[in-house]
C-alpha cells in the first residue's frame, strides 16, 4: 500500500491475501517504535511490553486493514514507583 506513511509509535496489520500453508500468518504488517524514547513503557522480566490499540480502516485502494498505535501506559503501581525517589539511605556517604 503506497498510501501508508510510517509515524512514531504507529503501524498496520494487513490481512494475508493468499496463505501458502496452514502455518502462514493470517495478518502481516509492521509497527514503527521510537526506541530512543523508552519512557512510559512497562518492563516485565527484562522485556519491554507495549500496549497496542487498533482501528479498522480502509485504504484509498479500498483494502481494509488494522491501523495500530502504541499506547505508552504504565500500570498505576509501576507509574507511582517511577515517580518516587530511590531509597539511598544505605549509601555510606
Amino acid at each position: 500500500m503506497a498510501d501508508f506513511e510510517h509515524r512514531k509509535d504507529s503501524g498496520r496489520l494487513m490481512a494475508s491475501q493468499s496463505k501458502k500453508s496452514e502455518k502462514s500468518p493470517d495478518y502481516w504488517g509492521e509497527i514503527a517504535i521510537d526506541v530512543k524514547d523508552m519512557t512510559k513503557v512497562q518492563v516485565e522480566n527484562g522485556l519491554y511490553v507495549f500496549r497496542l490499540n487498533g482501528w479498522k480502516k480502509k485504504s484509498k485502494a479500498g483494502v481494509t486493514y488494522l491501523s495500530l498505535a502504541v499506547d505508552r501506559w504504565l500500570p498505576k503501581e509501576e507509574a507511582s514507583r517511577k515517580d518516587e525517589p530511590e531509597d539511598d539511605s544505605d549509601i555510606p556517604f
